[in-house]
């Protein structure tokens, strides 16, 4: 069996992050923790969750050291307030010491107020309903003005260069790497034909309107909360990967299932969002480009995070022959799914 081995006896940056670090970083903005201290699921970056002494808690965020610049964390902030201002629901970092990104022992980190939930039950209509109108109302925010900082969704950063990291640094096994390379390529073509923009700098002229994305909407970035309450129902969290996309991209991962409930979904979706701004239909046909992305891009972040002691820990599947195999089976899977009709509803 081989496993990945680039750069895996190197430093990982978050090696330095200790309790006591967490702690004192928390007090340089004035916060003073109780010594309770909890991480949360996150790979990305580290996220944890502290217990203040005055009996309140937030949720202190370190972004990973080189992933993104300071600008591009600050659009996401920016992007974040926007959204709160509009009144809707998403959880963005507290402005303290009126700044909300601050530098600490060589990280920068934002705290966040802390938001309860559970993610929320996609087989219901009137849940789907509901986040499709919110999702409205979060791109009809997005739609006002353009990132500048931060990246797109698009063919050549997710796919192109992931493919070709992984063939440059020996990240698929020899016995696999034909089949994997063949495989990978015929789903970039195809992806290639599409609507999709091909680049950042195809934008302009693509024939796919785009806009500010959550781009991550995936169910485990929805709180939903009991909607016999204040403030009840959907909450947006982790804007991490916040970037410019087509509309669709926020709605695609909310989907599973076979073809007639990834249908009924969908429907509940675009009825909720279509109360609010209309949805081009046409956008359809890029959910199966997109996920074919997604599973190339996911391939390449595994592998690129690999000397970080928490991938080895969480993934240990990630590597082996047997992986590679269960990749080419799940792009030939999307290649055949590129070519049949689109969802329609």
């Amino acid at each position: 069996m081989s496993t990945p081995t680039v750069s895996s006896n190197a430093a990982h940056p978050y090696e330095t992050l200790t309790p006591d670090v967490v702690m004192d970083a928390l007090a340089s903005v004035d916060l003073f923790g109780d010594g309770r201290l909890m991480a949360l699921s996150s790979y990305e970056n580290r996220v944890y969750q502290v217990h203040l002494e005055d009996g309140s808690a937030v949720v202190a965020k370190f972004y990973r050291p080189g992933r993104w610049s300071e600008a591009q964390i600050l659009e996401e902030h920016s992007f974040a307030a926007e959204l709160m201002a509009a009144e809707i629901p998403a959880v963005g970092p507290l402005v303290l010491d009126g700044r909300t990104l601050h530098p600490f022992a060589g990280f920068q980190f934002s705290v966040s107020p802390r938001r309860g939930g559970r993610p929320p039950e996609l087989d219901d209509f009137e849940v789907l309903e509901w986040i499709g109108r919110f999702l409205a109302r979060i791109h009809t925010v997005g739609a006002k003005k353009a990132f500048v900082h931060r990246p797109a969704l698009d063919l050549e950063s997710f796919g192109i260069h992931s493919r070709d990291w992984l063939l440059k640094h020996e990240m698929v096994p020899l016995d696999v790497q034909g089949a994997w390379t063949k495989a990978c390529g015929d789903a970039l073509d195809l992806i290639a034909a599409s609507a999709l923009p091909s680049s950042a700098a195809s934008l302009k002229d693509s024939q796919t309107k785009t806009l500010r994305l959550h781009g991550d909407c995936h169910p485990g970035n929805i709180l939903w909360t009991p909607t016999d309450g204040p403030n009840g129902g959907p909450h947006f969290v982790d804007l991490d990967d916040a970037r410019t996309g087509p509309a669709v991209q926020d709605l695609w991962m909310l989907l599973s299932g076979d073809r007639a409930q990834r249908t009924g979904q969908l429907s509940g979706l675009v009825d909720g969002y279509e109360q609010f701004r209309s949805f081009d239909r046409r956008e359809l046909a890029l959910i199966e480009p997109l996920r074919t992305l997604r599973l190339v891009h996911y391939s390449a972040w595994l592998a690129r995070r690999w000397s970080d002691p928490t991938f080895p820990i969480n993934f240990p599947w990630f590597g082996s022959s047997d992986y590679w195999v269960g990749q080419v089976n799940m792009l030939t899977e999307q290649i055949e799914a590129m070519q049949e009709e689109p969802l329609y509803v």
